[in-house]
């Protein structure tokens, strides 16, 4: 068993504060390594180190900070394999996942290599008599990323990468449950030309996260996690006179409509509901097929296909379609939610309770789960479950099925499934969710868009990465000039009055 540490001032340090938490291996329930827990003072130290730091790169041109990122996305590249296995290792997703997890965030990277052209101010010739108006994009200093266990590499760079391509230094607090990654990355950070100092990795619970909340020179606050959190920091952020971006739970619809291809639908379903045990912001848990010729088709389409999931460790092979969830805490509240569907009347066709894995039987495995006939009321319904749980809800015709998830308090993501333009026309225009997918499952944004929720799924106009990302991360200042007579008239030598 391994023990952890902090990333300060560009090398390891180990945390002084006496407490750790444990680090659990999901797929046999073992504990792999310890990390430590931050105090405030050492919060404090980091960032007070950073603001140290964060001024000679703030004064860096864009195009040398680009560079970084450009040696960076090539180091990412060029450990793939290595950061894919951390994430798996800790996380517990198949590797075929962890890969698509440092991906995803990879993308991000290379969007920031091309920073200046984001970083550009506007310019007014002449807006009045000899006057001209130009505005500039500035770093705000020391900012902070708070990210969650489900991505331990996306999540992280898709926070940094713009955060420090901006000029600003980063104080990044990942999961205490799936710590390695972060740490890894900024390992590969400084090898790539990173100063010392302008990324601090402090590892952390609820008092490292208040302390970044109130500390006065942490001028902004990015975090992914659940809503009542999302909620809690945004409110004290703000309190604070911070920026912040903040983003919750979801609840993700997908409508299917009777003139759908079922079998797309099923497998897009299958994928977008189970893929990483459920344990994504974007999974879709909710299918809502219109008609009961269609609902019919469709559980007729999915009951095979959830039956022979294969469930497993991230060792297992490439066939392995899903792994364990993070925490025995996750499994028993998931396994909590099947049984309260099954108690208030919805029809369990798979249920997933129970299951064992032979040489595994300590491990967080969940298996599959199908209901059908869930209502609104139930408790499957209105909660996030995070986990590899598919609930169909039957809708009598298209409108009750968009009301479904215009009324529901998430707004993260939804799609729909047709071969009608019309009908996906008129749903990408009505319904009230920040990404909407058209017969496609899990519908997140290229890097060079961007990525965020409406309703309760987010806190904050900004969204994440894409230029949202450049707009959270710079502050805009804009200057009037104007420019007496000079030396190009002449050399005067009687005083000239202003006119």
């Amino acid at each position: 068993m391994s023990e952890l540490t902090h990333w300060i001032n560009g090398q390891h340090v180990k945390g002084t504060s006496g407490r750790f938490t444990d680090v659990f291996n999901p797929a046999t329930g073992e504990v792999q390594a310890k990390v430590p827990l931050a105090t405030v003072e050492e919060l404090n130290a980091a960032v007070a180190s950073a603001a140290e730091a964060q001024i000679a790169w703030a004064n860096t041109n864009p195009q040398r900070r680009a560079r970084v990122m450009m040696k960076f996305g090539a180091l990412i590249n060029e450990h793939m394999d290595e950061l894919a296995e951390l994430v798996s290792r800790e996380h517990g997703k198949t590797l075929p996942d962890g890969r698509g997890d440092v991906q995803r965030g990879l993308e991000v990277v290379e969007v920031c290599m091309g920073a200046p052209a984001m970083l550009k101010g506007e310019f007014t010739d002449d807006g009045g008599p000899g006057i001209d108006l130009y505005s500039m994009r500035q770093p705000l200093g020391v900012v902070a990323g708070i990210t969650p266990f489900n991505f331990p590499a996306m999540i992280p760079l898709w926070k940094m990468a713009p955060a420090l391509s901006c000029g600003n230094a980063m104080i990044l607090k990942p999961s205490e449950r799936c710590p390695s990654t972060s740490l890894r990355l900024a390992e590969l950070l400084k090898e790539a030309g990173l100063p010392d100092g302008v990324l601090q990795v402090v590892n952390g619970d609820k008092e490292v996260v208040d302390a970044i909340l109130d500390n006065e020179t942490v001028q902004a606050v990015g975090f992914v996690g659940s809503t009542p959190i999302a909620q809690y920091i945004y409110g004290r952020a703000a309190t604070n006179g911070k920026r912040a971006q903040c983003f919750g739970g979801a609840k993700n619809h997908m409508i299917i409509m009777p003139d759908a291809d079922l079998d797309k639908a099923a497998d897009a379903l299958v994928g977008a509901g189970f893929g990483a045990a459920g344990e994504r912001c974007m999974a879709i848990s909710v299918a809502v097929p219109v008609g009961k010729e269609t609902a019919d088709g469709l559980i007729e389409r999915l009951l095979p296909k959830v039956e022979k999931l294969k469930v497993g460790p991230y060792t297992g092979g490439d066939d392995v379609d899903y792994g364990p969830v993070i925490t025995a805490q996750s499994k028993q509240r998931i396994e909590g939610l099947i049984a309260s569907g099954v108690e208030q009347g919805a029809d369990l066709l798979v249920d997933g309770r129970g299951f064992e894995l032979q040489g595994y039987e300590n491990g967080f495995f969940v298996g599959p789960s199908l209901f059908d006939n869930v209502t609104p009321d139930m408790e499957i319904y209105k909660e996030e479950i995070f986990g590899p749980v598919l609930s169909q809800v039957r809708a009598d015709s298209y409108e009750d099925a968009l009301k479904l998830v215009i009324d529901n308090p998430y707004g993260n993501g939804t799609a729909i499934f047709t071969a009608d333009g019309d009908t996906a026309r008129d749903f990408a225009h009505r319904v009230n969710v920040g990404m909407v997918g058209i017969n496609f499952p899990i519908p997140v944004p290229l890097s060079y868009h961007t990525f965020g929720g409406w309703k309760k799924s987010a806190f904050g106009d900004l969204n994440q990465y894409g230029p949202d990302a450049f707009r959270f991360y710079t502050k805009t200042k804009t200057v009037t000039a104007r420019w007496f007579s000079g030396i190009k008239d002449g050399g005067e030598f009687n005083f000239k009055p202003m006119d």
